[in-house]
Order: structure tokens, then sequence, then C-alpha cells
């Protein structure tokens, strides 16, 4: 008998070869499900990252990056029976710029995925004071003879405290100051959600926008794909 080594049948080749395949498809399904574990756990998440930044800025309660001091010149008059008084009184006090971070919402913060950039709206700035240095209070007078026989002082001493204090508030919200106060307001926010975006290794554009400026319009939610409770509730 020739030839006496023993060929192996077609059934055992094609044993042989579905089991390579099948070691090719496990492979191949162990290789994506790694990547995909990986950039799912693994990964920074900005979304998650901004969230967090988001609830500690919360929990500052309030914001305030700028202060001025400003001088209110203020004179009241008054007229009776024939004799006037008046009083001027120069009234220095300091106003502060501030942000009610507790209105910061999720919806405020918007991440665009594609254009990897984070916008955020804060609420208006509020303007808080003025709190007047009383000791550095002047006061000019005349008209003696009319104070001294009736309480016309007391009356222009109320009216100068009134004015002096709306006039501090109008040098307060005048173009300069505010917009010193926004740019100081937006580089601080701005810094407390990029910071933490770099340090995870991201390269991410934030911007800071009040809700009266260009570009605050139409940013009213999360990027639906990874809202920050389609995040959270995937990791329950």
């Amino acid at each position: 008998m020739e030839g006496g080594g023993v060929k192996p049948g077609n059934g055992c080749l094609k044993a042989v070869a579905a089991l390579i395949v099948l070691l090719l498809v496990l492979g191949a399904g162990l290789w994506l499900a790694g990547d995909y574990l990986k950039s799912r756990f693994l990964a920074p998440d900005p979304v998650t990252i901004a969230s967090s930044s988001l609830q500690g800025l919360r929990e500052q309660n309030r914001l305030s990056t700028f202060a001025a001091r400003y001088v209110a010149v203020v004179t009241s008059k008054q007229s009776r029976v024939g004799l006037s008084a008046e009083k001027t009184m120069i009234m220095p006090g300091m106003v502060r710029y501030e942000v009610d971070l507790a209105k910061l919402q999720q919806k405020n913060v918007v991440w665009d995925a594609a254009n990897k950039r984070l916008t955020v709206t804060l609420p208006p700035i509020e303007i808080v004071g003025p709190d007047v240095d009383i000791n550095a209070i002047r006061e000019y007078s005349g008209g003696g003879i009319l104070m001294r026989l009736t309480n016309a002082e007391d009356q222009l001493d109320a009216a100068n405290r009134k004015a002096g204090q709306a006039e501090l508030v109008r040098q307060a919200r005048e173009e300069m100051p505010m917009r010193l106060a926004r740019e100081a307001t937006r580089r601080a926010v701005e810094h407390s959600f990029a910071m933490p975006l770099k340090a995870a290794g991201l390269e991410a554009q934030v911007a800071v926008y009040f809700p009266d400026e260009p570009g605050a319009r139409d940013r009213e939610q999360w990027d639906r794909s990874r809202s920050v409770q389609e995040v959270l509730g995937n990791r329950n």
C-alpha cells in the first residue's frame, strides 16, 4: 500500500477554519469593547468636568470680583418766611459688583462638542451698596438763622443723604465701571471652568456672556448627546 500518511478530511479542515474565524471575531470584539471602555471610563468627559465646576461656583453663592469708590456732591435748599438755607454734602462710598451664582443653572452652560467650546451665560451684574464712609463725609452750610429757628437742617440732611446715595449708585451704573466689572467677572468664571478642563488634558475654549450680550442667545441647554443627567444616569 503506497503513501502510508493519513490525510486530514474536509471536515477537519472546516473545523479548523471555523475556529480561526471565531478567534478573529472574538479578538475584534474584545478590541472594540476595550476601546469603548477606554473612551467611556478613562477618557476625560468635558460635560462631567464642567458640571463639577458649575456646582463649585454655585456653592460660592455670590461672586464679587470688582469694587469701586465714588464721591457724590449734593446740595439741598429750603426757603421759609423769607429766609433760606442750604447744605452741601460730600459723600464718599464704596460699591461692589456681584453675580448671584445661585441663579446659574445647567441650562446656562452649553458644551459644543464639534467645536470644543464651552459657553456660560451668567446672571446679570448686581450693584451692592453703597457703603458710605461716614467718617469722610464733609458738609458745608449757609442760612444759619433758618436752621436755628426751624428743623430745616434735619430736612436738608435727610435730603442730602438720600440724594447722595442715589448719586453714588448712578455713578456705579455708568458704562465704564459696568464694563470693567463684567470683564473682571468674565475672567474669573472663565478661569473656574478652563482650569479643570486643562488639568484633564482637554483643549477647550471657554466663553462667558451676560444675558444682554451677543452670543448669549440660543444657548439654553447642554449638548443633548451628553447631558449631565444622562452622564450621571449611566453611572447608576
